[in-house]
């Protein structure tokens, strides 16, 4: 076994990414990376080394001349392993345009989109995606620029919602291009990620290029321990927090959760904070959209204790004050 390889399912059993009998779609661009991640997983089934059904997922965006060649590249791949292998073309560029999002937004959503409906369609229960080691350290900067907080520096974790998961994640892509080489795989290559039109791309060319030469060799792993020392303390904060919750809950439904006013107010004010994400997270998902600022107004208002008065952060989501109580709302009925 190759030393990436043993690195592979290092990860895979250090993080439970991988049980017996998963079924796995795998998503697969054609590139070094999502090649060389399909090719491990499916030398682990036919060795025997994990016992699991392999799908395959491409995603043609019709964004460049050469996408049918990547399309054609994967489905023969697939085809010669017998690989079930699903495509889906879609004017990525038009749908931009039509929904007024970002080329990159829309392209993910895409993706993302065709996964969970592949997800339903087989009966699967794992989606592999095929970020590595300098993905995490990108996102980790990319994070850090924007200022996202401790949170960001999670970076990208090996496996989210118990269903995405990432067996490459610890892999630098200098190993991953080697371990094509060696297998002979000539995977293809998206020139765009050459251009700096994107922020990833400036900093995957331009940032962590001078960094490694300018000021730290060690850039990537070092970036990597950040990361692991940020989700083990988002996880401790988050156990906290949920202590907090399940004390001060009142009611949870589906669509709308209340907690007791006083006891909140009594709180730390970074556990409110943090409870305020938090509360808003189950009811839709995902905090999305809620920002430092509406956190402040939103704990401003329960700490003045007026009572009816209530706030829209989103347009998802409305919190009331009533009867001492906080209500977090996602539909229309006020109590």
């Amino acid at each position: 076994m190759l030393e990436i390889e043993e690195k592979v399912l290092d990860t895979i059993n250090k993080y439970n990414l991988i049980e017996e009998n998963d079924k796995i779609i795998v998503a697969v661009s054609g590139g070094p990376d999502s090649m060389c991640l399909l090719n491990i997983l499916y030398n682990f089934r036919i060795n025997n080394i994990k016992k699991y059904e392999l799908y395959v997922a491409h995603v043609n965006h019709c964004i460049r001349k050469d996408a049918i060649e990547d399309e054609k590249y994967v489905e023969e791949y697939c085809k010669r392993r017998e690989i079930p292998c699903y495509i889906r073309r879609i004017d990525v560029n038009k749908l931009a345009v039509d929904s007024k999002r970002g080329l990159e937004e829309t392209g993910r959503k895409v993706r993302y989109e065709f996964f969970e409906e592949l997800y339903k369609k087989l009966g699967a229960n794992k989606i592999a995606i095929a970020h590595n080691n300098n993905d995490n350290a990108e996102t980790i900067l990319m994070n850090i620029i924007r200022g996202t907080g401790i949170v960001g520096l999670n970076g990208i974790v090996p496996i989210r919602d118990n269903k995405y998961i990432r067996p490459i994640i610890e892999c630098d892509r200098i190993q991953i291009e080697e371990y094509c080489k060696i297998n002979n795989i000539i995977p293809r290559i998206d020139e765009t990620n050459k251009f700096n039109d994107y922020t990833r791309n400036k900093i995957r060319n331009i940032c962590i290029p001078y960094i490694k030469d300018e000021l730290n060799s060690n850039i990537i792993d070092n970036l990597k321990r950040l990361s692991d020392i940020a989700r083990e303390e988002n996880d401790f904060i988050n156990k906290i927090i949920r202590e907090n919750y399940n004390r001060i809950k009142i009611e949870e439904k589906e669509k709308n959760i209340v907690i007791d006013l006083k006891t909140f107010n009594s709180l730390d004010i970074f556990i409110r904070k943090k409870m305020i994400f938090y509360i808003i997270g189950l009811l839709l998902g995902s905090p999305t959209g809620i920002s430092k600022i509406h956190i402040e107004d939103i704990i401003k208002m329960c700490e003045k204790n007026i009572g009816n008065k209530y706030l829209m952060p989103n347009k998802s989501v409305k919190i009331l004050l009533k009867n001492k109580k906080i209500f977090f709302l996602i539909d229309t009925n006020l109590p």
